[in-house]
């Protein structure tokens, strides 16, 4: 573990077995049980902000015609990969800072890291997969309809759906043929590979090796085309005339390079934490993962109703029409 903190009786358990036992203990805020109903309300409000406005987004895309446009299929996209993010981590939050149950089967622990990196993963696809709607909204806008077609956003869909499980389930399905000895405390109050790993008393070269080439060759491949994507796209938006025109272009661009940031900086903090911080207090990495897996789903809905005129006008004519109805 990062920190060394005063042990529950059933970590002291758990850390006395000598032989494979199928549960883990995660130990959600250590220190902080007294107010632990308290936390659970502050992630409540987080939860229902994340879940009912990404669930908002999806309806009011499938509702509203002007929205059916490749530019906000991908949105669609997003929202569902928050929608999962959210969901996968909520169960063993409810459990542990409402009704104090800490302890977690491996195979849950194993389908929970599976749903957390296999979004995280489809996540970073979408962005990637929408900065490059916009490199070619802004570089080629005249082409930008026979280039952006329905049938390629669909089959970009699927690869984004695809690739994180599937690239996933090779580490997640090792895990259970490893022997584990010693401590089964996790330092979160969900289940990530890169914890889970180091309680194994056996070689896991494989499986640091294809964790690292999957993370070089998905998020930070992602990362990097992303950037490149918005090195041109400035270029684009610098060479133009006036200074409206500039403006104009760059805003279509605001809201995705905000859901970049949210999602991609508390991501490499974590990633940061976990390969240099070994010694960091404890308090900091569960601040870290806490941010990195809460924060993006949240944040993603308020950014895209604020800064795209389109949502804002297809919402404010929603809750027009429900207004009526409910009138009526």
């Amino acid at each position: 573990m990062p920190a060394q903190y005063p042990l529950h009786p059933y970590m002291v358990l758990l850390s006395n077995l000598t032989q494979f036992s199928p549960m883990l203990y995660l130990p959600g805020f250590p220190g902080l049980e007294t107010i632990e109903h308290w936390i659970f309300i502050f992630f409540f409000l987080m939860y229902l902000v994340a879940i009912s406005g990404n669930c908002f987004i999806l309806i009011i895309i499938k509702t509203s015609p002007r929205l059916h446009t490749a530019m906000y299929y991908l949105l669609s996209f997003l929202a569902f990969t928050d929608l999962g993010l959210s969901v996968s981590t909520l169960p063993t939050t409810v459990g542990i800072f409402w009704f104090k149950s800490h302890g977690i089967y491996f195979g849950a622990c194993q389908i929970q890291m599976f749903c957390i990196h296999s979004f995280s993963f489809m996540e970073s696809s979408v962005l990637l997969v929408m900065s490059f709607d916009r490199f070619v909204a802004i570089c080629y806008p005249l082409r930008y309809s026979v280039i952006i077609t329905g049938q390629r956003v669909v089959r970009a869909g699927l690869v984004v759906i695809l690739r994180g499980p599937i690239a996933t389930v090779p580490i997640v399905f090792l895990l259970k043929t490893f022997p584990y000895c010693g401590s089964r405390v996790l330092s979160h109050s969900f289940c990530l590979h890169q914890e889970v790993i180091h309680l194994a008393c056996t070689d896991t070269t494989f499986n640091n090796l294809y964790g690292l080439i999957l993370v070089m060759s998905t998020v930070v491949l992602d990362l990097v085309l992303i950037a490149l994507s918005y090195r041109v796209i400035l270029h684009t938006v610098a060479r133009l005339a006036s200074k409206e025109e500039r403006l104009r272009a760059f805003q279509t661009c605001t809201s995705h390079l905000c859901a970049v940031l949210v999602f991609f900086v508390p991501m490499v903090g974590l990633s940061l934490i976990h390969r240099f911080g070994k010694h960091a207090p404890l308090a900091v990495h569960l601040f870290m993962a806490n941010v990195y897996l809460f924060v993006p789903p949240m944040l993603n809905p308020i950014i895209y109703s604020i800064k795209t005129k389109e949502i804002r006008h297809a919402i404010s004519k929603f809750l027009g029409l429900r207004k009526a109805n409910v009138e009526s």
